[in-house]
């Protein structure tokens, strides 16, 4: 047997395989299908037994099998299979991964083992000469198994590489093993990670040994989670805006087709690389960028932190895709109050870049069949940004919960400031558009001081910028205005709009010339940039998505979108989840403050969410964030293990992992005044060579198209229609995705509702009052209320009768009103209908007084108005229900209701109803209940106490804490004196 721990052992497994593929010849045609510890059963296409298919470095390889297409430009030819399935095998020295295509039809494979010579690095090999068919690696796989020292072994399968990462001796790979699809652009998908798996390099692995360092950071590491939040795709870059991938594609294209290169200084649009801020794994990758011989993202996948999520409109049929895409930078990233502000490198904490994309899904694919390469006019995106304060302040962790801010480090020249600001030029263009929604004036100085040394920060850097380029500057107290119920959604939106004119949006067009681009960036602060920064980022979301709709043709130019319609309360949603999940990442808790909170919708809920997302977030930030730190600076290569430095775990603080306070050159100076860079203010990097075509409007001629340049392939139809695949509806993301088709009726017999999707759903009726009685169901409840203490006066009853909401939740749930005076009925009722609505006592002792007098014909013991409230909701109560009288009028109203099938006899002449299919009749912990309201309600009225004190929940033993509030609502008590919120007990129940 071969020494396999020679150095000549990794060569010699590569003339292993060589010996392998030549010993195959086009005429093989041996059974592939036989019994064998590699043959995967799952894989597809069993009859294909073509040869391995020998290619020179560069040569043309398409996953489309049989497409044996040469190029005449040789230096062009270098496209690869795109690799979606991964098989790990180990054997004692070596590592072997399988890379297929999603079709398992062509396979390649890499060999991995450790430097002989220096065992901190790896040695990465492979043979580029040869791709597989399934009958050649499984023969292939045999080979190799026969000729090891001990075999190859299948250690894994998964959907994606990550890369290697080491502790203190033994590499570790990280594998994909599960993913879900959550969005598709241009016939491309995104994939969300849902599981990884840490695997050994070594086959003899031994767990470490407990309480050792390589345990302890193996522990620390594991603690943050990939699969939360973690997006990959195998075909499109989504490190990059779409404006970048559009531009490098399409001016690349330009170039070859015209032979001559752009005319713009744009670095950004020059190449095709990944953007190092948003790939998180980019530490990982490092061991494999390492070796140039290695196409490393062909194999490994970069990913990014943040949010990505997709809705699908439809416009009387016609669909277009918003999807919204939040990528976190992984420079100074960290928790909350451990990341604040900036560092030396002009990286502040909390970074987001969150694009927002609107995609005419008439075509799926970026390219158009007429204009060609790149050219389909039907997408457009617009980025925002948002990011830490950019000075040098903190927050002491152990002053909870509102700890005071400290400027801590001097900066008179700003310096750090000037890196940021100069960076966004570099990356989005001029101008740059400051958003600052932080306190202005407080009675103890603590979000208004930082907000002064800002200002002052803005003033330093603007004083040295051209006049054009200046840092526009908006400061906009969204809490001050938001505590005195004033208007914050008017001033965010005219500040919006005027910006988005400014800077503009992408639109891709079908050529250079004209493409509309997007020259500047909209920056947004507040002092977490979390809840205000999220309802400012929907605002401006908002009124960019007005421009776009309109750029694309799907709307009217003078048509704007209103709240309450389908596709604002879609993306309302989105933007929710998108805020959650920035903030669960970096506060520990979800949204405190949502757009419900500043349109003053559903307060009372929102009010509770926001206290226990209060409370949650406090908890977060005093017990878990530590070791959140921890796994983010070690998952991302900030602290990198050294015997001889101090552990991860015995750190003060982090400052001097993210910051470098060594001077290398005393020489090198920075200059103060000229803090930018003169180029990336220049309007030439967003300007680009004429087309010579002309603007299609009469002739237009097909030579003219856009080619692709040769060594693209944009296999785009296979991954999103892939052939001989059997899929059911129910798994396919283009149907299953959120829809605004949930909005529409189920009953199709309503011919007046209007399906279209920018029209708002509540009436335009200017009665506000009347709104919010149709969106809270007060009508439905004081229907409930007339229902139990008598008739109905003639105008109660048109005002019910007409209620679009009562309507609509009949149509629904195909029910008459008098089922609903059940006691479940109304339990149910009221919790999914009113639940955030609350009377108080004088509005609904109003309503039962205008009925006394149809109440005191039947029942002569009502004396006063608080014993005929008691007795209306007991005695009352049980003695109609039981024997109810039902007029024509309401009965003729009940048969006219959907699916109508009588369950009463109704007698013209004695007037009678038949009641046995009904069982009214309340349990007993129904009766408990009403008993105890009542005589609390009784007992008050004669008292004249008041429920300062409170009654707490988790005092009633024999009670359900739900059913009291409920009913509560429905006596119209007011519940936050009755009863005292108990927080831990309801949340963590």
């Amino acid at each position: 047997m071969p020494d396999i721990d020679s150095e000549e052992t990794n060569q010699q497994n590569v003339n292993n395989i060589n010996a392998i593929n030549n010993e195959h010849q086009p005429n093989d045609t041996s059974n592939e299908n036989e019994p064998n510890q590699f043959t995967n059963d799952d894989n597809e296409d069993p009859h294909l037994d073509s040869p391995p298919k020998s290619i020179n470095h560069g040569d043309d390889v398409s996953s489309n099998e049989g497409d044996e297409h040469s190029q005449s430009t040789p230096e062009f030819n270098n496209k690869r299979i795109i690799l979606q399935r991964y098989t790990v095998y180990n054997s004692l020295t070596t590592m072997y991964i399988v890379g297929s295509n999603a079709k398992e039809t062509l396979f390649r494979i890499l060999e991995i083992s450790k430097d002989t010579v220096n065992e901190d690095e790896l040695m990465i090999l492979e043979d580029k000469s040869y791709f597989y068919t399934r009958k050649d690696m499984v023969e292939l796989l045999n080979g190799l198994d026969e000729s090891i020292e001990g075999g190859v072994h299948k250690i894994a399968q998964g959907y994606g590489l990550l890369g290697f990462i080491r502790f203190t001796k033994d590499y570790y790979l990280s594998i994909i093993t599960k993913c879900s699809q959550v969005a598709i652009l241009g016939g491309h998908l995104i994939y969300h990670i849902d599981e990884t798996k840490l695997i050994p390099l070594e086959i003899n692995y031994k767990r470490p040994a407990k309480y050792s360092d390589e345990e302890r950071l193996l522990s620390i590491f594991k603690y943050l989670d990939l699969g939360k939040t973690f997006y990959f795709s195998y075909a499109y870059d989504v490190t990059n805006s779409l404006q970048t991938n559009f531009m490098r594609h399409k001016q690349a294209a330009t170039e070859y087709n015209l032979n001559q290169p752009a005319s713009n200084i744009n670095e950004n649009f020059k190449t095709f690389d990944h953007n190092e801020r948003f790939v998180w794994n980019n530490v990982l990758l490092k061991p494999v960028l390492e070796n140039q011989d290695i196409a490393t993202y062909e194999w490994f996948q970069p990913i990014i932190h943040g949010f990505i999520d997709q809705a699908k409109i439809s416009v009387y049929g016609k669909c277009f895709y918003i999807t919204i895409i939040a990528r976190r930078s992984h420079h100074f990233a960290g928790a909350r109050f451990l990341k604040r502000g900036v560092n030396d490198k002009g990286n502040v904490a909390n970074e987001i870049e969150t694009e927002q994309i609107v995609s005419d899904m008439l075509l799926s694919s970026f390219h158009d069949p007429k204009y060609g390469f790149y050219n389909s006019p039907r997408y457009s995106s617009f980025v925002q940004h948002r990011g830490s304060i950019p000075l040098y302040w903190t927050q002491d962790l152990n002053r909870l919960p509102k700890p005071p801010i400290e400027i801590n480090l001097s900066d008179p020249f700003y310096q750090s400031s000037a890196i940021h600001f100069n960076n966004l030029f570099e990356r989005y263009g001029s101008p740059v558009i400051i958003l600052n929604l932080i306190k202005q004036k407080e009675k103890q100085p603590r979000e208004s001081k930082l907000n002064q040394h800002f200002v002052n920060c803005i003033k330093y850097l603007n004083q040295f910028l051209p006049a054009e380029n200046k840092l526009r500057y908006y400061s906009f107290d969204m809490s001050k205005n938001s505590k005195k119920n004033l208007d914050v959604i008017t001033p965010l939106q005219s500040i919006a709009a005027e910006s988005i004119k400014t800077i503009g949006f992408f639109h891709n067009g079908h050529d250079l010339e004209s493409t509309k681009l997007q020259t500047g960036i909209i920056r947004t602060n507040c002092i977490d940039c979390l809840d205000r920064t999220n309802a400012a980022q929907f605002i401006t979301c908002k009124e960019a998505l007005t421009y776009q709709l309109r750029s694309l043709d799907l709307i009217p130019q003078d048509k704007t979108l209103e709240y309450d319609s389908d596709l604002i309360n879609i993306l309302t949603e989105i933007f929710h989840d998108h805020g959650d999940t920035i903030a669960v990442q970096y506060g520990g808790s979800n949204l405190v403050n949502t757009m419900d909170s500043y349109r003053r919708i559903n307060q009372w809920s929102s009010h509770t969410r926001d206290i226990l997302n209060s409370v949650k977030r406090i908890y977060s930030n005093s017990f878990m964030d530590s070791i959140r730190q921890e796994a983010i600076n070690l998952f991302l290569g900030n602290y990198i293990y050294s015997p001889d430095k101090p552990k991860l775990w015995e750190l003060q603080n982090d400052f001097y992992l993210h910051n470098d306070m060594s001077i290398d050159n005393i020489r090198k100076k920075v200059s103060y005044i000229q803090w930018f860079n003169k180029k990336y203010l220049s309007d030439q990097r967003f300007k680009y060579i004429e087309s010579p075509n002309p603007s299609p409007n009469i002739y237009w001629d097909e030579s003219w198209k856009l080619e692709p340049f040769p060594d693209y392939n944009d296999n785009w139809f296979n991954e999103c229609y892939v052939p001989r695949k059997f899929t059911s509806f129910a798994d396919v993301l283009q149907f299953k995705m959120n829809s605004n088709a949930r909005y529409f009726p189920t009953n199709l017999s309503l011919e007046s509702f209007d399906y279209s999707p920018f029209e708002p759903r509540l009436p335009k009726n200017g009665d506000e009052s009347a709104n919010k009685e149709a969106l809270n169901g007060e009508s439905n409840l004081r229907y409930l209320d007339k229902c139990a203490a008598g008739e109905l006066t003639d105008t109660s009853r048109k005002r019910i009768e007409n209620s679009e909401e009562v309507q609509r939740y009949d149509m629904r749930n195909n029910k008459h009103y008098l089922h609903m005076t059940h006691p479940n009925k109304i339990k149910k009722f009221l919790a999914n209908k009113i639940e955030r609505f609350a009377y108080n006592n004088d509005s609904l002792r109003g309503d039962i007084n205008d009925n006394s007098s149809t109440c005191a014909d039947s029942q002569d013991s009502r004396e006063e108005d608080s014993t005929y409230g008691y007795y209306t909701f007991s005695d009352h109560y049980h003695n109609e229900l039981t024997k109810p009288t039902i007029r024509e009028e309401d009965y003729l109203l009940y048969k006219a209701q959907p699916s109508f099938q009588p369950k009463i006899s109704y007698d013209y002449d004695e007037e009678k109803v038949n009641t046995d299919a009904f069982s009214f009749y309340p349990t007993s912990n129904d009766s408990d209940i009403y008993n105890f309201y009542c005589n609390l309600v009784s007992n008050s009225n004669q008292t004249g106490e008041n429920f300062d004190n409170g009654v707490n929940i988790s005092q009633l033993q024999y009670h359900d804490a739900q059913d009291l509030r409920i009913y509560s609502q429905y006596l119209g008590i007011d519940d936050e004196k009755l009863i005292s919120l108990n927080t831990e007990d309801n949340y963590f129940r």
